[in-house]
Parts: structure tokens; C-alpha cells; sequence
């Protein structure tokens, strides 16, 4: 997963230099890898608790991890957007990449109850 942060954050530090859908796009980045940090926590100590509540904590995590590299993948078309429409059209997907990783998150603490 530190590699998939690096990334991340690679892909950010291109996107944060861009305009507002381009901010908009690397700030929904930001939140999902934030979210995917929080899930791979939870993950981690939903270990501790028994194997069938990590392996849903975990399967949580890695779906979070995935929102969380779509979301910067996202960031980073808006970034190369030609238009404007494709940057909103990016800077949109980037937010519904966040929102998958913040349902993840909540999914991989639900699971370590």
C-alpha cells in the first residue's frame, strides 16, 4: 500500500499546481487516500479481533486503496485536461473515487466492531 500513497501523492503534487476543477480533483485525492490510510488501520486492527473480521476489514481496505489510486489517476487527467469540460469531467470522477473510499473506510470500521 506505500507504494499505491506514493503515487498518490506524486499524482497531487502535479494536480495541486493546476486550476480550481484541477484543485477539486487533487483535494478529492487527498480525502481518498486519506480514507484509504483510515481503512488499512481499521484493517489492521480488525487482525487483532478474529480472521473472518479481517478479512472484511481488509477486502475494505483494498477497495479503499483502489478509490483512493482512481481518485489520483482522476487528479491527474484533470491536470492534463485539454478543456474545461474534461477537466470537470475528471475533476468529477475524482470526487466519486473519494466517496468510494470514504464508504470503504466506514465498511473496514464496521468491520473491526
Amino acid at each position: 500500500m506505500s507504494i499505491n500513497k506514493l503515487l498518490i501523492a506524486m499524482t497531487l503534487g502535479l494536480a495541486l499546481a493546476a486550476c480550481s476543477k484541477q484543485e477539486q480533483a487533487a483535494d478529492a485525492a487527498a480525502d481518498a487516500n486519506q480514507a484509504a490510510t483510515e481503512a488499512q488501520a481499521a484493517a489492521d486492527q480488525a487482525a487483532t479481533a478474529g480472521a473472518a473480521t479481517a478479512d472484511a476489514a481488509q477486502a475494505a481496505a483494498d477497495t479503499a486503496a483502489t478509490a483512493a489510486d482512481a481518485a489520483g489517476d482522476a487528479a491527474q487527467a484533470a491536470a492534463g485536461a485539454a478543456t474545461d469540460a474534461a477537466a470537470g469531467a475528471a475533476a468529477d470522477a475524482a470526487d466519486a473515487a473519494k466517496d468510494v473510499a470514504a464508504e470503504a473506510k466506514d465498511a473496514a470500521e464496521e468491520a473491526k466492531k
